[in-house]
């Protein structure tokens, strides 16, 4: 799994933070980041549901 962000997207509401906590955070500036080490998800099963609930959409996964 690959975990893409379009940070030109991303309008910061941090859904995918609080949904996937152990995937993303938010940069100083409040947009969207994966934590060093989890841009494959890390196993994590919440990473789609934290794309889907992206509300800009912003956030990609797709399978290796």
């Amino acid at each position: 799994m690959r975990i893409t962000i379009d940070t030109g997207t991303c309008i910061g509401s941090g859904q995918c933070a609080l949904t996937a906590p152990s995937v993303f955070t938010q940069d100083d500036d409040g947009f969207s980041a994966l934590l060093p080490g989890r841009e494959d998800g890390g196993g994590d099963p919440l990473v789609r549901e934290a794309a889907r609930a992206c509300p800009v959409q912003a956030i990609e996964v797709t399978e290796d």
